[in-house]
């Protein structure tokens, strides 16, 4: 058998038929589609440079992928820690933005589970590297626990440990699960309160403890740190009435972001005393009827993925 993709064509197919499953691993275990697509990529390479005998090795080809993958993000995630330390502010993972209208995607498989929604992956975020990957692995995507030791070089008891802590975790932390027709009420609501620049109905969309999150990593303007209560996020809106000029925040958008409705807000020019305003992808979690966190994702790094050109 050759070693080139050209020369494997079965091969090849049972990989691209694999490939969606593969970035929605790398995606939940680094919170990076560049990562993820990276760590796939470089799986595909590994499979490739096997001989002939070792590739008649391999039973299950969608398996051995999703431990090589699993074990090259384990990898970015461990140098990720010192990349962190030097990030400027808050970090939120990369968010996948999909149309709302209806339109194919195949980044909509990625993000299907409930557990790839925002909420759940700044849960994720929280969680040292191993624990990450065992609960990921097992809980999301079925990987026996002698496995999940295996790419983490322990054994199969501690692999388990690894998941029942990363569980309880994400169990304690009570990220608020998909709203449905409640979140889309809401999202409407808070779009047409910024459209209106209508400081008092922004206020009562809000649930009295949200929180507000934004990520530039110093490459645009968001809120610097984890901003928290209605009133404070309400008189920061205000405030950011004053700085942009009239009408900005109305060419806000409706999108589909990790498959929950958020919003695109475009950049728009300043001058005459205002400044320009940097294109954001905001996710909201509802709860009860109201916003409980917004995520307001700025950095242009993780924004490259729109799925429609710059208004």
């Amino acid at each position: 058998m050759s070693d080139t993709p050209a020369e494997a064509p079965d091969e090849a197919a049972r990989f691209t038929e694999a490939r969606t499953h593969l970035i929605g691993v790398g995606y939940r275990l680094t919170g990076s589609l560049a990562d993820a697509e990276d760590a796939v990529q470089d799986a595909w390479l590994r499979l490739t440079s096997l001989d002939e005998e070792r590739r008649a090795e391999i039973r299950d080809l969608t398996a051995w992928l999703t431990t090589v993958v699993a074990r090259l993000c384990l990898d970015r995630l461990r140098s990720a820690v010192s990349r962190r330390e030097r990030y400027v502010g808050p970090w939120l993972p990369e968010p996948v933005v999909t149309a709302t209208d209806g339109r194919p995607d195949p980044l909509d498989a990625v993000v299907a589970d409930d557990g790839a929604r925002m909420a759940a992956m700044v849960v994720l975020d929280t969680l040292p590297p191993e624990q990450r990957v065992a609960f990921v692995l097992h809980d999301a995507f079925g990987v026996p626990f002698a496995e999940i030791a295996g790419i983490l070089g322990c054994g199969s008891d501690a692999a388990r440990q690894y998941a029942s802590r990363g569980r309880r975790a994400a169990r304690e932390a009570d990220a608020p699960a998909r709203a449905g027709d409640e979140q889309r009420r809401v999202v409407e609501e808070l779009l047409a309160a910024m459209a209106t620049g209508d400081v008092g109905a922004v206020a009562r969309v809000l649930h009295p403890d949200v929180v507000l999150i934004g990520d530039s990593d110093g490459k645009a303007r968001t809120a610097r740190r984890v901003m928290s209560g209605a009133d404070r996020i309400a008189r920061f809106f205000a405030g950011l009435l004053t700085v942009y000029r009239p009408g900005a925040f109305a060419a806000a958008r409706p999108v589909l972001v990790n498959g929950d409705l958020g919003m695109h807000l475009p950049p728009s020019p300043g001058g005459d005393g205002y400044r320009d305003l940097d294109a954001h992808v905001q996710t909201v979690a509802v709860s009860g009827g109201r916003v409980v966190a917004i995520y307001d994702q700025a950095n242009p790094d993780k924004l490259t993925r729109l799925p429609f050109p710059p208004a």
